[in-house]
C-alpha cells in the first residue's frame, strides 16, 4: 500500500517492452529485491538493484492499462516506496493498481482538469480522492467525464505533474472504497 505522497521524481534509464530501469537515489537507498516501488502510480516489484537504479519487470496488462509503455529514457517519473505497516499514513489509500489513463483537458497554473473514459467517471466524486501518476489528490469538481484537481505549490514542485501540457496522459487510480461499494451493491 502507498500513501500517494511522492518521495522523489526519478527518471527512466532503460525502457523495453518487458522491463524498466529507474533511477531514484532515495527510493533505492534502503530497497531490497522484491520490494514494491510505485512508478508514476504503478506498483512495481524490484527485480534488480545497482546503486541508485532499480529494474522491474512489466507485464502486458500493465503496459495496456497505464502510461508505462510510452515512457522513454530520460522521462521523469514519480516514485514512492511502499508504506511500512508501522509508518505514518499521511495521504489517501493508494494501492498502485492503476485503473486507466486520463488526458489533461485544461490547465490554469495548479488547477488541472482531466478527461476520463466514461466507465471511470462514476467512481470520481467531488471531495473524494484520486491518484494521478501516483499523486494522491482531492477532487475539486466533476462535470460528466471531466474532473478537476488543484495542486498546491509543493505538489507542483515535487512531482512530474508540473510539466504536464494539455493532451498529455496520466495514470489514474480510482478510490478503492467506491469500487468496493459498487461491487457490494451489485451483489
Amino acid at each position: 500500500m502507498f500513501t500517494g505522497l511522492v518521495e522523489e521524481v526519478g527518471r527512466i534509464v532503460e525502457a523495453t517492452p518487458s522491463r524498466l530501469g529507474v533511477e531514484g537515489p532515495l527510493v533505492t537507498s534502503d530497497a531490497r529485491l522484491g520490494d514494491s516501488i510505485a512508478v508514476d502510480g504503478v506498483c512495481l516489484t524490484v527485480a534488480e538493484l545497482d546503486d541508485a537504479v532499480f529494474w522491474a519487470d512489466v507485464m502486458g496488462e500493465t503496459l495496456r492499462r497505464t502510461t508505462l509503455g510510452s515512457l522513454s529514457v530520460g522521462h521523469p517519473v514519480n516514485l514512492e516506496r511502499a508504506m511500512p505497516a508501522n509508518g505514518r499514513f499521511g495521504g489517501h489509500i493508494v494501492q498502485g493498481h492503476v485503473d486507466g489513463i486520463a488526458a489533461l483537458a485544461a490547465r490554469d497554473g495548479g488547477d488541472l482538469a482531466f478527461a476520463v473514459p466514461a466507465g471511470m467517471a462514476r467512481y470520481i466524486a467531488a471531495k473524494g480522492s484520486v491518484a494521478l501518476n501516483g499523486v494522491s489528490l482531492t477532487v475539486v469538481a466533476v462535470d460528466g467525464d471531466v474532473f478537476s484537481v488543484s495542486l498546491i505549490p509543493a505538489t507542483l514542485e515535487g512531482t512530474n505533474l508540473r510539466g504536464l501540457t494539455v493532451g498529455q496522459t496520466v495514470n489514474v487510480e480510482l478510490d478503492i472504497v467506491a469500487k468496493y461499494v459498487e461491487r457490494l451493491v451489485k451483489q
